[in-house]
């Protein structure tokens, strides 16, 4: 058997965007991962001296970092964007059109695939993508499009997860058949090269570890359902994972905890880039941030 492992990238956009339309109801239960680094990302920028006026948080789901974003750059203009609909209407739905204002913000939401971003070149001053990598196919597209947007020595902060992430979990299912289940995390080190073939300078990463305890199999999958991380691998079985198989799979996992607790450790990339000048595109399409306006529905 081999150990299910895949591409980064290998993934049907489709599904991940179905799986965080679902999600975006219950995100906030489940977003201890996003939230933890975040903070970790927040502690890295601080010391970087950098003038904010326009923010794109890039995957930002139902809008925890923009808030926060929103405290620490006072005055700025931030565009929320996700692939999800449902995402960027919940942030609305949790009162954040009544918390910008008090925090100085003017802020805009946009529907959209980052790897195609809909703004005007050099147009941004930060890209912030807080776990955003490990749901793009097209990570130098990604980073093209980043490298376009910003702004020349403007600065684009992300986290991803590295390829030690969810270990055990891969090892559990590569136990009981040979099916794509668990994504594959890019290395550090490739994403370095990534973004300076992208035309970014000077990139730095680190990383970091994050062990997560549950009582069980199933505190771990439903931690996964509600952020919306579940399998959208070009590869998976359209059909249904048969019940023995499942089942085989939680055995397994379980019986790889101890002293009652099933460890599942998280390898967190953090990273930053500066912006090393937009490259126009004859016939791009490109909008002014300024000009986003919030549709109306009529009754």
């Amino acid at each position: 058997m081999n150990d299910g492992a895949t591409k980064p990238g290998d993934l049907r956009q489709r599904d991940v965007q179905r799986r965080f339309d679902r999600a975006a109801a219950k995100f906030d239960d489940g977003d201890f991962v996003h939230r933890h680094a975040a903070k970790g990302l927040y502690e890295r920028m601080s010391p970087m001296l950098v003038d904010v006026c326009t923010i794109l948080d890039a995957g930002s789901a139902t809008g925890a970092a923009s808030l926060e974003l929103a405290g620490i750059y006072r005055g700025s203009r931030i565009v929320r964007l996700d692939r999800s609909l449902n995402m960027l209407k919940h942030g609305r739905k949790r009162g954040f059109k009544f918390t910008w204002p008090r925090r100085g913000a003017r802020v805009h939401e946009v529907q959209a695939d980052a790897t195609a971003l809909p703004l005007q070149a050099g147009s941004v001053d930060l890209v912030f993508a807080n776990m955003l990598m490990p749901w793009l196919d097209d990570l130098p597209a990604f980073f093209a499009e980043v490298n376009r947007v910003l702004r020349k020595d403007g600065l684009f902060a992300f986290s991803s997860l590295g390829p030690d992430s969810l270990l055990e979990l891969r090892q559990a299912w590569a136990r009981v058949d040979d099916g794509e289940h668990v994504g594959s995390f890019l290395d550090m080190h490739d994403v370095g090269d990534a973004l300076l073939r992208s035309g970014l300078r000077e990139p730095v990463l680190d990383t970091d570890y994050l062990t997560l305890r549950y009582r069980n199999t199933e505190g771990l999958l439903d931690d996964l359902t509600r952020a919306g991380a579940r399998n959208c691998l070009t590869g998976r079985k359209t059909s249904l994972t048969g019940r023995g198989s499942f089942a085989a799979m939680k055995r397994t996992l379980d019986s790889s905890g101890t002293d009652g607790e099933l460890p599942i450790r998280l390898e967190l990339v953090f990273g930053h880039a500066w912006g090393g000048g937009p490259r126009q595109t004859p016939g791009e399409f490109s909008v002014d941030v300024g000009a986003i306006g919030r549709r109306r529905r009529s009754r």
